[in-house]
């Protein structure tokens, strides 16, 4: 079979950039699609040496930097892919991936990692923490957030199969689309991570600094907790607004941006890992429990998946400093009898081999299906 995966863009190696990885290996003869291609050359090892065709936005002016202001052009970007000459069109959607166009004798499966979420139920989020809750900008991103939740509920129509990242990203696929969706994890890279038994008293926070992962509020948290230590690492947007909720405050320490050696030194050290966000799945809770490090995580999205409330972690149910302060306490309390190797054994339930083995048993089964039914089809002519 000829194979087309498609991903929304390609910009940095993260957690839906792991999955279209391990497509890659199954499928290494496909060819690849992206609205944009802006991967340094140092950064590409994943997508063994494959170059992305392209859409017009990769030409656009400061696409490179400011590429997600072209979102209202993006369905019209990704309906522009010339798929026709695939027998399977594999996707990797969080915004438009899913909307390319094809025929009735071609499969397209999409592996969802969400419907894109700041058109559906985190609209009013994403407005009011963007600053767009007010005037003139407000009305034009409520606009193209219309425009994009229409397009998003069309396009669904030409999936044959979701695949989706979790029980929680399936729930909402149901209710966007109005349809079913298999599950199969995203792959993590447990072997990258080693067992840590013997652990230091200080707490550990690491992400992309952006609105939704209400880092922030972690260190909010810690500053009503002088005697608890925390350690939080990660760039981004936000970056300057979590320094200042850490401002003053001796037992936070904000590191920025790290290499992966020395971030995963810490996960291994930390006592626990927070994790305040409502995550689609969650790659470094898993990460963490890896480590053998207890999660101490928001009690609702993919988190409600990975970590074991009392074996694995604790979770905390609002997304406030006062709830997630009352879960640290309650760990400083009992934390005790969670055990290391308990946090890596649940953490090996989403390896890279185990992602593997579902998607490539789920795509088996859609193409053979869908061969069966063609057969139906024409015999029946």
């Amino acid at each position: 079979m000829k194979v087309a995966v498609v991903v929304d863009w390609l910009t940095v190696y993260s957690g839906a950039e792991r999955v279209v990885e391990q497509i890659l290996q199954l499928y290494p003869e496909a060819d690849l699609f992206s609205l944009i291609d802006f991967l340094q050359d140092d950064q590409r090892a994943f997508l063994n040496g494959k170059q992305a065709t392209t859409s017009f936005i990769q030409r656009m002016p400061f696409a490179r930097t400011r590429y997600r202001s072209y979102l209202p052009f993006m369905p019209l970007a990704i309906e522009q892919f010339d798929l026709s000459r695939y027998d399977l069109v594999i996707s990797s959607s969080h915004a438009v991936a899913k909307g390319v166009l094809t025929g009735p004798d071609q499969l397209h499966i999409c592996y969802i990692h969400s419907p894109v979420r700041y058109a559906w139920d985190l609209q009013h989020q994403y407005l009011m923490q963007s600053g767009l809750s007010k005037g003139l900008k407000n009305w034009i991103a409520r606009w193209s957030l219309h425009y994009i939740r229409n397009f998003d509920a069309r396009s669904s129509l030409g999936v044959n199969i979701f695949i989706a990242n979790s029980e929680f990203i399936a729930r909402r696929v149901q209710k966007c689309y109005r349809r079913p969706a298999e599950v199969v994890y995203p792959p993590v890279n447990i072997n990258d991570f080693s067992l840590q038994r013997d652990k230091q008293n200080f707490y550990v926070a690491a992400s992309r600094m952006v609105p939704y992962k209400r880092m922030e509020l972690i260190a909010e948290a810690f500053r009503h907790m002088p005697d608890r230590h925390l350690v939080i690492i990660g760039d981004g947007p936000d970056l300057d607004k979590v320094r200042a909720s850490a401002a003053g405050a001796s037992n936070i320490s904000v590191t920025g941006f790290l290499p992966f050696v020395q971030m995963k030194r810490y996960m291994q050290d930390a006592k626990a890992f927070v994790f305040a966000a409502e995550e689609d799945f969650g790659i470094t809770p898993v990460e963490a429990m890896a480590c053998g490090t207890p999660v101490i995580a928001y009690g609702k999205g993919g988190a409600l998946e990975t970590v074991i409330d009392g074996k694995t972690g604790f979770f905390f149910p609002e997304q406030t400093s006062e709830s997630l302060i009352q879960a640290i306490e309650r760990f400083e309390n009992v934390g005790h009898s969670i055990s290391p190797d308990s946090c890596r054994e649940q953490a090996e339930h989403f390896s890279v081999e185990l992602f593997r083995e579902r998607f490539s048993r789920t795509v088996d089964a859609a193409i053979h299906e869908f061969q069966l039914i063609s057969s139906s089809t024409l015999a029946g002519v």
